[in-house]
């Protein structure tokens, strides 16, 4: 018996089982189980397929196996994080999960532990591998005291993005598609009528004189018309920033739903438009469409290249009428700072504001060391951090014209590039 053939559950003994008697089905059937409640859309059919795919090809060799239910199971790029850590965890040796439930006893903590960040995408894969539900062993009741502690709610809002469970995820989306902002509107050259304006609109008033034969003159009045300004995203989808990206794009989905005006661009070692695909009203539809465009995701990073494009093709197109620029990425760039340096300024020089948006930020030790976060910081108005949904809230009142804290002011990063 092959050692792949050990490792998924066949038999305990040395020889290979009889045929009919294994177990390699019923533990793919608990596997997609798993994948389904870590927030992979793993129906009954993807599952039968899969057990028959994995008959065809045969059990060979564990990366095999694991390639034969990635082909099968897995239809976006997203899902891959989620999908190999959850291989790793179900498909391992019996003694990890021992060493597993061990960490996970209670046990008296130090006073100040420094404890070490989960991967992302860790949270959903062991709620969906561990989760248990014995509804018929009644549960022993416990009186907390919760005059020190944080509630739920406020919890959420701090929590790391890439660090939360499938339904913490959800509730996230929920809280985001709530958010409401309020009217950021710039004056424009053109004039509405309004019956409060100072000026006089002869042509209005002309037509209501008519009403009465013109024999009276009913004074129609008009003021400079405003509208809300365009605000355009460009979102980094790298592997460093895929799981910040995608709870982004919801933000974007329910900005452009409420105000409009929304342009969308998506960029990891090329650029691509979603903004047509993020006009879907259902916005698990909309990121669909949008995986569906994008060929790079969870790819390498090259900002200054795609901002060349973006400037070369797209910034008269969309930076117009006083645009607000989103720069969402953690400024690793992989190519050269010159290029990056002269596109930024280019950027910077074709819109009314320019907010970088940097997951980085959410550690305390933060330095901006690399070239391509020294190309950037000159070029910037705004240097926000964007990871839980307290940054977000935080963003949501920078764009509703809200005065901005001075930690967001790029010069003091500046200063400590020396």
């Amino acid at each position: 018996m092959t050692k792949c053939a050990q490792n998924c559950g066949l038999s305990d003994m040395d020889d290979a089982p009889p045929a009919g008697t294994g177990r390699l089905a019923q533990n793919i059937l608990y596997f997609a189980r798993a994948l389904r409640a870590a927030g992979l859309p793993v129906g009954p059919g993807a599952t039968l397929d899969a057990v028959r795919a994995v008959e065809v090809a045969g059990i060979g060799d564990r990366e095999d196996f694991r390639a034969t239910l990635h082909a099968i199971l897995v239809k976006k790029h997203e899902h891959d994080l989620i999908f190999h850590q959850a291989f790793d965890i179900f498909w391992r040796k019996r003694g990890f999960l021992d060493k597993l439930l061990a960490m996970l006893s209670p046990v008296a903590e130090p006073a100040n532990p420094e404890k070490a960040k989960a991967p992302p995408g860790a949270s959903r894969v062991s709620d969906a591998m561990f989760k248990r539900e014995d509804k018929k062993q009644e549960k022993p009741q416990v009186e907390l005291d919760y005059r020190l502690t944080m509630s739920e709610q406020e919890v959420l809002q701090r929590k790391d993005f890439a660090q939360m469970s499938a339904e913490e995820i959800a509730r996230a989306k929920a809280a985001i598609s709530k958010m409401r902002m309020d009217r950021d509107e710039l004056r424009t050259r053109r004039f509405a009528p309004d019956p409060r304006g100072s000026r006089i609109d002869p042509r209005r008033s002309f037509r209501r004189s008519l009403r009465a034969g013109g024999a009276s003159i009913e004074l129609a009045f008009r003021a400079p018309a405003v509208r809300r300004p365009p605000i355009v995203a460009i979102c980094d989808i790298s592997g460093s920033m895929s799981d910040y990206t995608r709870v982004f794009l919801h933000f974007l989905h329910a900005l452009g739903e409420e105000r409009g005006r929304v342009h969308t661009f998506l960029f990891g070692t090329r650029l691509t438009n979603v903004t047509r695909s993020l006009r879907h009203k259902d916005p698990d539809e909309a990121l669909a469409a949008c995986t569906a465009h994008v060929e790079d995701w969870s790819g390498g990073t090259r900002i200054g290249a795609t901002l060349h494009e973006f400037n070369r093709l797209w910034s008269r197109r969309v930076l117009g009428q006083g645009a607000s620029v989103l720069l969402f990425t953690d400024g690793l760039e992989r190519d050269g700072s010159e290029e990056l340096g002269r596109e930024m300024e280019r950027l910077h020089k074709s819109c009314r504001r320019l907010i970088w948006l940097n997951p980085l930020l959410r550690y305390d030790r933060f330095e901006p060391r690399a070239q391509g976060i020294r190309a950037i910081l000159p070029h910037v108005d705004e240097f926000r951090p964007v990871h839980n949904l307290a940054s977000i809230a935080d963003l949501v009142g920078a764009l509703s014209g809200e005065a901005r804290a001075a930690s967001t002011d790029p010069r003091l990063w500046l200063r400590r590039t020396g």
